[in-house]
């Protein structure tokens, strides 16, 4: 679409709602997101864009407009698809995550004691020891990339252990996350080519098809997420559903690694532009849960979800026929003013701070969403314990991604105690 802009930035105030683009990643990329949000819920809370690189779609930005539609869902359904973009055909994976009741009970309960708080009870030491032993290794005084250093390596080492992963192949998780996310047709020509997701795909199927067969029957207790599928009478044939076993790895792999990650990255910024909040929780570690859950709030790792009407239906004054793609923009919702004080602002003293979208709501709330807390918290609790001064040493670079709000490179300066 053919935008003015102000510098680099389309001018959202200055363009009619009928142009307005809902779908182009290079917002999030470029941080512009905010204005077009904004307006959207002023004006269109419940916006229809005709067409995109991802088809027709409606836009859903208020709070309570999406909090109501994640609770419906007999009207607006997981399937086929929670991203804006349809899969391809031949792509279709099927995750407990892009289904409706009762087959995502089922296998969503399968899987939901790996964050049992028992689980995380015994994990918090690891998180501890793996978090010190990382933010000791940073150099002093010399900029280093956050993302790579600390965030992407605590992520992925909380992977391998979620999965019982072996060790020394644990990179292979953030990178088949970071490839099953990229998809080119939604990242204004930057991301992955088909062939090469499908190459990658293939090998984690064939990896974690081995790891499968490897541990049936082995009479160890079932800790990790394989050995809970193989636990479960819902579950306990996926293997044999490659489609199904396939997506619902792609789902636990990316769930246990994009929110956390890229919070990691955030929150050192947030603290940088804000260090009034700094200087606070330095005087009072107490308020360091407080923090973590207004870094998610801030951050919202995952911008949006989509659901699909299953009938036609009339919502917010709009008529939204059977088929429609629906698209809750968790980023918007996070930012409404209707419902949260001063959005704007980073306030770890804020008023309900739990109470964002980044987790989403109703039946599909994410359910590592106590671990991915825990360790940002130990991670923020270790760092302020080390560092007398976290600066950026240069300009965050941000992906060019609608499903993934994060950070591809994130300069950092750290002086110790």
């Amino acid at each position: 679409m053919n935008m003015p802009a102000v510098g680099n930035t389309p001018d959202y105030s200055a363009l009619p709602l009928s142009d307005l683009d809902i779908s182009d990643p290079r917002m999030f990329q470029f941080d512009y997101w905010h204005g077009l949000f904004a307006r959207l819920r002023a004006e269109a809370p419940v916006h229809f864009q005709p067409s995109s690189p991802a088809g027709p779609f409606w836009s859903v930005t208020r709070y309570e407009d999406i909090v109501a539609i994640e609770r419906n869902t007999e009207v607006f359904s997981s399937e086929p698809s929670i991203a804006i973009l349809d899969p391809e055909p031949d792509m279709i994976l099927k995750m407990f995550i892009a289904m409706d009741p009762p087959e995502h009970d089922d296998q969503r309960r399968a899987v939901h004691h790996v964050v049992a708080p028992r689980n995380l009870k015994e994990f918090e030491g690891l998180i501890r020891e793996r978090t010190a032993a990382v933010l000791d290794e940073l150099p002093e005084n010399e900029p280093f990339d956050w993302v790579t250093s600390v965030s992407r390596d605590l992520t992925t080492k909380m992977l391998a252990t979620l999965f019982d992963y072996p060790w020394a192949e644990r990179n292979n998780l953030t990178d088949w996350s970071d490839m099953f996310t990229n998809d080119e047709r939604i990242t204004a020509g930057e991301g992955v080519p088909r062939d090469v997701i499908v190459e990658h795909m293939t090998a984690c199927l064939q990896r974690f098809t081995e790891l499968w067969h490897e541990r049936k029957g082995d009479g160890k207790e079932a800790f990790d997420l394989i050995r809970m599928l193989q636990a479960d009478p819902n579950t306990a044939n996926m293997v044999d559903d490659p489609l199904t076993y396939m997506g619902n790895i792609m789902l636990l792999i990316v769930g246990g690694n994009d929110t956390t990650r890229n919070s990691m990255s955030g929150g050192v910024i947030f603290l940088n532009q804000f260090p009034d909040q700094m200087a606070k929780v330095r005087a009072n570690p107490d308020l360091i849960p407080a923090m973590v859950s207004e870094i998610i709030r801030f951050q919202t790792p995952l911008p949006h979800m989509r659901r699909t009407a299953t009938q036609d239906v009339s919502f917010g004054g709009q008529q939204i026929a059977k088929g429609d793609k629906v698209v809750l923009w968790y980023v918007s919702g996070n930012y409404d003013e209707s419902v949260i004080d001063r959005p704007n602002d980073f306030w770890i003293e804020r008023p309900n701070v739990r109470g964002h979208l980044s987790f989403g709501a109703g039946i599909h709330r994410c359910m590592g969403n106590r671990l991915a807390e825990m360790q940002l918290r130990i991670l923020w609790e270790e760092t302020l314990k080390r560092f007398r001064t976290i600066e950026l040493a240069g300009e965050p670079e941000r992906t060019c991604n609608l499903f993934i709000r994060g950070f591809t490179r994130l300069p950092v300066r750290v002086t110790r105690f």
